[in-house]
């Protein structure tokens, strides 16, 4: 339990250090934003295809797996649906820091709640190192999605400071979910490969519906495009080492 909630935490808290530059650089340009997203994506696509699903087809059948990722991408479906949201690195809406900004941190907050799932459920496994390497890719991911927030909120003529810890807080979420995850799949085991596949089919979903349009929002596809496969590189090479 000591190493679920450290990770967690240090998962959680990558949304933080994702904000930091915000109070040392002046300004960040979309090109280094789009880099980071695209980034990420490679991250947790690796995390996802190598790492989730092929642990949950050993714990279960093909068809246990298609619910659970369909289950995964239903449910972010539903909150894009139901929650406003608004492409944070590419918009041009003038929204002042009001009930509806709240609503829009609101959705981001939610959008975290099945990584912190991931990171539980990969722990409720049986397998620290998976734990651990789902807990680094997710706080991989969380970093440049903290400066976008971060970037997002200072848009909205909010303080640096103040921006930085809102930011960091919408992360603090998956501290939550990943101590919900990890005792609900220790308690039923039969929930582990619904919970691994469920968390890799909402992590696809951020990818396909988020990170890349973010990443090719503002004709930075081909730079986004090598460091996606960078990512996706790195985190293989992760698994490889600590899997």
């Amino acid at each position: 339990m000591t190493t679920v909630l450290i990770s967690s935490i240090l998962s959680a808290l990558a949304t933080g250090i994702g904000a930091l530059p915000i109070l040392l650089v002046p300004k960040i340009n979309h090109r280094w934003r789009d880099i980071l997203m695209a980034f990420a994506a490679g991250i947790m696509v690796a995390a996802s295809m190598s790492n989730l699903i092929p642990a949950a087809l050993e714990e279960a059948s093909y068809w246990t797996v298609v619910v659970g990722i369909l289950l995964g991408t239903l449910v972010l479906g539903l909150l894009e649906r139901t929650i406003p949201h608004i492409d944070l690195g590419h918009t041009k809406q003038n929204i002042s820091f009001d009930a509806k900004s709240m609503l829009i941190i609101a959705a981001i907050t939610l959008h975290n709640l099945p990584e912190g799932l991931s990171v539980g459920v990969s722990f409720g496994s049986g397998s620290d190192s998976m734990g651990v390497l789902i807990a680094l890719a997710i706080g991989l991911q969380n970093a440049p999605e903290g400066l976008l927030v971060a970037l997002f909120l200072i848009n909205q003529n909010v303080g640096r400071f103040k921006s930085f810890l809102i930011a960091t807080m919408t992360g603090a979420v998956e501290i939550v979910t990943s101590i919900l995850g990890f005792y609900l799949t220790s308690l039923v085991s039969g929930l582990v490969p619904y919970g691994l596949s469920f968390a890799a089919g909402a992590m696809l979903f951020i990818v396909y519906k988020e990170l890349i349009p973010e990443s090719h929002g503002d004709g930075h596809e081909v730079t986004s495009t090598y460091a996606f496969i960078i990512g996706l590189l790195v985190m293989i090479g992760l698994i490889v080492v600590f899997g």
